[in-house]
C-alpha cells in the first residue's frame, strides 16, 4: 500500500485519541490501532471501560478526559454499546469498530453501531477493521 494510503503513516502528527474497549480480551484489536496511531506521532490512550459492567467509570473518564481527547475509537462486539455510549456524552468524533465475536461473528455489533439515532453520530468501520478506525481518525486529524 502506498504511503499516502496509510493516512499519512510515518509522517508526524499532533493529537490525542482515546482507543476504548469493553473487555480485556479486544485489547488485541486496541492495539492494532493504536500502533498505527503511535507512528504518526499521535497521542494515544488505551481503556478497558465498557458501558455495560462500568457505566459509571466509562461515563467519568469522558467527563474527566474529554478536554483533552480529539477522537474517540469504541471497539465493541455483540450489543456493542460502548461507541453510541460515548457518542451520547461527548461531541467528539466516535469511531466505532463492531468486532468479530458471539454467534454473528460481529454482524450484530455492526448493525448496532451503524444505528444510532439522530444526534448520536458514531462514524462505523468494518468488522475488526481496527487499522482503519486509526486511519480514519488520522484524517479527521488532518494528518497525512
Amino acid at each position: 500500500m502506498a504511503a499516502g494510503a496509510q493516512g499519512g503513516r510515518g509522517s508526524p502528527c499532533s493529537g490525542r485519541v482515546a482507543v476504548i474497549v469493553g473487555s480485556e480480551r479486544d485489547l488485541e484489536y486496541a492495539e492494532k490501532a493504536a500502533g498505527i496511531l503511535r507512528d504518526s506521532g499521535v497521542e494515544v490512550e488505551v481503556r478497558v471501560l465498557s458501558a455495560h459492567r462500568n457505566p459509571e467509570e466509562l461515563e467519568r473518564y469522558i467527563r474527566e478526559r474529554d478536554g483533552e481527547i480529539d477522537v474517540y475509537i469504541a471497539m465493541a462486539g455483540l450489543s456493542a454499546a460502548l461507541p453510541g455510549f460515548i457518542a451520547s456524552r461527548t461531541r467528539k468524533p466516535v469511531i466505532g469498530v463492531p468486532l468479530p465475536v458471539g454467534p454473528l461473528n460481529g454482524l450484530d455489533a455492526l448493525l448496532s453501531i451503524v444505528q444510532m439515532p439522530r444526534g448520536v453520530p458514531v462514524a462505523t468501520v468494518g468488522i475488526g477493521s481496527a487499522e482503519n478506525a486509526a486511519l480514519l481518525a488520522l484524517r479527521i486529524l488532518g494528518c497525512g
